[in-house]
């Protein structure tokens, strides 16, 4: 299931992207020489893949930092006919026969890495601009 999962990942991964290991699982992210710096200073992170005990996790940060995106998502994930099983960012799936392959390549292969990145830091810039405001 994960090596298909990945296997997906990779052959709709836009240029750009690199393919690692981050916090156990296996991520792809946009690397900090391209992003810049980032709140923990880690590679900004697109998407990551684990297995768990009961299911395995795919982490779609796309998804979870743009709401068009995340209502794209959710359409073209019930247009597959299969059940979404979500949290925040992680689709969880138990069975093989619950992963809509292509959605996910559809999902990855419309993450830009230049409008990734962007998005992040517009949303950085905000949170700064939040916090000053409530000191």
């Amino acid at each position: 299931m994960v090596s298909a999962i990945r296997d997906t990942i990779n052959a709709s991964l836009p240029d750009g992207y690199v393919e690692g290991m981050a916090y156990g699982m296996i991520g792809w992210s946009v690397p900090l020489e391209r992003s810049g710096d980032t709140y923990n200073g880690q590679p900004l992170g697109l998407v990551a893949l684990a297995s768990q005990k009961s299911y395995v996790a795919l982490y779609l940060n796309s998804v979870y930092a743009d709401p068009p995106t995340e209502a794209w998502f959710r359409h073209r994930y019930a247009a597959s006919g299969k059940a979404l099983n979500m949290g925040k960012s992680c689709v969880r799936y138990r069975r093989f026969d619950e992963i809509p392959l292509d959605v996910i390549g559809e999902t990855i292969a419309r993450a830009d890495i230049d409008e990734f990145a962007s998005l992040f830091a517009a949303t950085r810039g905000s949170a700064r601009k939040t916090r000053r405001a409530s000191a």
